[in-house]
């Protein structure tokens, strides 16, 4: 998939553009099968819910795994990050040095957008590259929510 989108693309913001549009396609089916299978399904309208589906079940239903932590930034009201300490996509990708600031987890973050828009909870989603000791190929995701949604999470209280 990586090698076939290369060949079409002309930067590295143009590959992981279109590496996020791969994914968003696969996180509208993604979230339509775990709506279909969940067994309690119930629609969520908190912020936290629907982050906390995306952490635990979708993440587990993807990776086999749920993601590492998922945080509310300290600067922003609107930005929450997930992260994954060792994340399976990039696991097996060699990047060339010409490409040495392509994040391929872009393709997670458009999985992660879709799922939240199909939740009716718009927002922009990046993929970011946070390598700290012990963990070089550590990813965070970052959530930046759109002004609506801040907006009915304050009448929900």
């Amino acid at each position: 998939m990586l090698q076939y989108t290369q060949k079409r693309v002309n930067g590295i913001q143009d590959l992981e553009r279109k590496l996020n549009e791969m994914g968003y396609r696969v996180g509208t089916r993604m979230l339509e099968l775990l709506v279909w299978r969940e067994k309690n399904a119930k629609r969520e309208i908190r912020v936290l819910g629907v982050l906390y589906f995306i952490h635990s079940i979708v993440w587990k239903a993807l990776f086999g795994k749920q993601a590492d932590s998922l945080e509310k930034s300290t600067e922003n009201e609107d930005e929450y990050m997930i992260s994954d300490n060792d994340p399976i996509l990039t696991r097996y990708i060699s990047v060339p040095k010409e490409l040495s600031q392509l994040n391929c987890n872009a393709f997670a973050a458009g999985i992660v957008e879709a799922v939240l828009d199909g939740c009716q909870f718009p927002a922009r989603v990046t993929a970011h590259s946070v390598p700290i000791d012990g963990f070089p190929q550590r990813t965070t995701i970052l959530i930046k929510l759109e002004k609506e949604v801040l907006q009915r999470e304050e009448l929900l209280k």
